[in-house]
């Protein structure tokens, strides 16, 4: 009797360890979930006010919970820019073989006008990296790829001859990705002006702007 309730004891013990460790659930579903919940809270209240109770409150979860995948919120604020610098890298992987510019701003404007969180939680957090050397070093690598392989689909088209080649490839890179910046910042502030036919303007326009020069290679 005694070692039944000995066993009984034990495994009562081993029940609450499981309880205080990893939460039940798939981890990466509940990881989705947290930084869906923590681009919510960062868009509508700010960086300032999105504390892991409030991100743990819209996800249905306790602070707990987010703690034990994130452990504090610079944690899970890095893991927020890597996602989203994920989805960027898997838009340029679908691109990259046909290297088709006005594909690729398709593409990128459908990305980022599609989500309304999208660029006021990038913004937000852009603004916050001045003063953040950890998030700061993010954004500097995971953009510094993106403009890697941006410049290698001009130059590609260069090749191809579908791109001006007066300007170097990785000058046009970096114009083009300040300008479609531009009007990604601005997309929350005046929903108005991107429309489906003023984007689809816009894409020409800026495939306008890179054709080739006639007299003009280098």
């Amino acid at each position: 009797m005694l070692k039944k309730q000995t066993r009984q004891a034990s495994g009562g013990g081993a029940e609450m360890a499981v309880r205080r460790g990893r939460p039940p659930g798939d981890p990466e579903v509940k990881r989705v979930e947290l930084l869906k919940a923590a681009t919510s809270t960062i868009a509508e209240e700010g960086y300032a006010n999105a504390s892991l109770r409030k991100v743990a409150q819209r996800a249905g979860y306790t602070t707990g919970a987010v703690t034990y995948y994130f452990a504090n919120k610079e944690e899970l604020v890095l893991a927020l820019v890597e996602s989203r610098f994920d989805r960027y890298d898997a838009m340029l992987e679908g691109i990259q073989a046909e290297t088709a510019i006005e594909a690729l701003f398709e593409r990128w404007l459908r990305l980022t006008t599609s989500d309304p969180e999208f660029w006021p939680v990038m913004s937000e957090l852009l603004a916050h990296a001045r003063h953040d050397p950890a998030l700061a070093a993010v954004y500097k690598q995971r953009y510094g790829r993106f403009r890697e392989v941006y410049t290698s689909i001009i130059a590609a088209g260069q090749v191809r001859g579908t791109v001006r080649d007066d300007i170097s490839a990785d000058l046009l890179a970096d114009q083009l990705s300040a300008m479609a910046d531009g009007w990604a910042l601005l997309f929350p502030l005046e929903p108005e002006r991107f429309t489906p036919g003023r984007v689809r303007e816009l894409v020409d326009a800026a495939v306008a702007l890179i054709a080739p020069v006639p007299g003009a290679r280098r």
